[in-house]
């Protein structure tokens, strides 16, 4: 059943607030008038929110954790305090909740069950690698997080050297050596790589070259950092 945005039955909001990646000036104007008056805010770890409430003087609203291990389980208290018209706030330790973060099963409850949810847009780190990796961009592939397996990660590389498009693809910190091992076997001098490094912060650095001369550089300057890697597409 179609339901129109402007006939959700009376109740609270759900607020999908993205915060920053990396440097905390780039939480919203809006971000923050929204957190300063819901009755409960949603966080991933307890060691990032006590931060988080504490950096942008939020520290007397209520707070509780909604991560991997207890989602399922938490979602249904949540949505009973949206049913009986709680506004609450769900965010992620850096970046767009949902999106690669928890909150799948809290949100897919809240459609269910009618509960207005309203997103509040940020910081991204996915358009600032495209833009800074200095190839032509009019169309590109998400790919996210591949395989932690090598084999596994090395047959989905393998699928993209076809791909006419720049490839976006994100891991963690201690991922980024044997990543760009895989990718200088795999595409060798075919294709140029570029790596956004700590996009947002003070040491902001975008790494652009073959694979193989970026994984001899990050070998050696021993960096550790978030990254995103951005392929060129296939001329």
């Amino acid at each position: 059943m179609v339901t129109p945005v402007n006939e959700f039955r009376m109740s609270g909001t759900l607020y999908i607030i993205s915060t920053p990646i990396g440097n905390d000036d780039d939480i919203t104007y809006r971000a923050l008038k929204i957190l300063k008056v819901v009755d409960l805010i949603l966080f991933e770890e307890e060691k990032s929110a006590l931060r988080f409430l504490k950096h942008y003087g939020l520290s007397s609203t209520s707070y509780e954790l909604i991560n991997e291990h207890n989602e399922d389980k938490i979602s249904d208290s949540i949505l009973e305090l949206l049913v009986a018209g709680k506004n609450i706030a769900l965010t992620s330790d850096a970046g767009t909740p949902v999106f690669y973060d928890p909150g799948k099963i809290l949100v897919d409850k809240a459609i269910q069950s009618g509960i207005k949810i309203v997103p509040i847009p940020g910081v991204c780190s996915i358009v600032p690698a495209l833009i800074l990796s200095g190839f032509l961009v009019k169309e590109f592939l998400f790919r996210g997080f591949l395989s932690q397996k090598r084999n596994e990660r090395k047959k989905e590389l393998e699928k993209l050297r076809s791909e006419m498009r720049p490839v976006v693809i994100m891991d963690t910190p201690y991922r980024l050596l044997p990543l760009l091992k895989d990718l200088a076997e795999v595409f060798k001098k075919d294709r140029r790589i570029a790596v956004a490094f700590n996009l947002t912060m003070e040491d902001e650095k975008v790494f652009r070259g073959w694979a193989e001369e970026l994984l001899n550089y990050f070998e050696k300057a021993k960096l550790k950092g978030e990254f995103v890697i951005v392929i060129e597409g296939k001329n």
